[in-house]
């Protein structure tokens, strides 16, 4: 079995065919799903997607792109809000730099309320990072030296400094469709290198979709390729890396059942 462990089915371009994808994931094996949520005021959408299939669970959060169009939350609201029986985890959250959407003051800010509940809650931190890793770095240190938190950089594709300090704080690694570009040459060389017992894999979908289907819109079905890429690249089988990304999905996001 595999899991998408990071996936947007509430996204407009799943509307015409939410419930084809999830049952085409379904039959290529990808046994769990998880929804992320970019904007509490989506919530409602977010969680009623969680009842189209018992393998469907959800996270609770703000996207560091949406913070200034959102309304302003607190830790304890996020932490009301992850008592539901299907959210799993808490984000996505964290700092984008790149696109600077949102002033990076108040990306922080969001960032560290995200933690908090977090750490509160016991539910993993889903972390966004892009042009980022020195602040990431500093503000995941120091928030871990006030209590742990699980947490997982999703989507990786930042430096080997952030992603040494991150495995060093006890954080899991999650890649995306991005490492069978044949431009990621850094992240190929960089998955050689992490230990089995830290790594997930999404799809990020609707976003990033893996060779062969790069160009196209993607979805969680087509996290198997990026597997397929990962057990190359690591020199062991595919079943391995299934077995592994999905008992350390299970392991980090404890609330999700089998």
């Amino acid at each position: 079995m595999y899991v998408d462990s990071h996936c947007h089915l509430d996204f407009e371009s799943f509307d015409e065919d939410r419930e084809e994808c999830i049952a085409r994931a379904l039959g290529q094996g990808v046994g769990t799903m998880l929804t992320i949520s970019t904007h509490l005021s989506r919530l409602p959408k977010v969680l009623e997607l969680t009842r189209l299939s018992e393998r469907i669970f959800c996270s609770i959060g703000i996207h560091p792109h949406h913070v200034t169009e959102e309304e302003k939350t607190t830790s304890e609201a996020l932490e009301t809000l992850s008592q539901h029986d299907r959210v799993v985890g808490i984000g996505e959250t964290g700092l984008d730099y790149y696109y600077n959407n949102s002033p990076a003051e108040q990306q922080r800010e969001s960032f560290i309320k995200h933690i908090k509940a977090s750490r509160n809650t016991g539910l993993p931190l889903i972390v966004h990072t892009r042009e980022a890793d020195q602040d990431m770095s500093q503000i995941l240190q120091e928030e871990m030296k006030k209590g742990q938190f699980p947490c997982v950089l999703h989507c990786f594709s930042s430096g080997r400094d952030l992603a040494k300090t991150a495995l060093e704080l006890g954080c899991y690694i999650s890649i995306s469709g991005i490492v069978t570009f044949k431009s990621a040459t850094d992240l190929q060389q960089l998955i050689k290198e992490l230990p089995l017992d830290r790594l997930l894999i999404e799809t990020d979908s609707p976003f990033l979709a893996p060779v062969p289907n790069r160009g196209k819109r993607n979805e969680p079905a087509y996290v198997v390729q990026t597997a397929k890429k990962i057990s190359e690249l690591m020199g062991v089988s595919l079943e391995l890396i299934a077995e592994k990304t999905t008992s350390n999905f299970f392991s980090l996001f404890a609330k999700a059942k089998r």
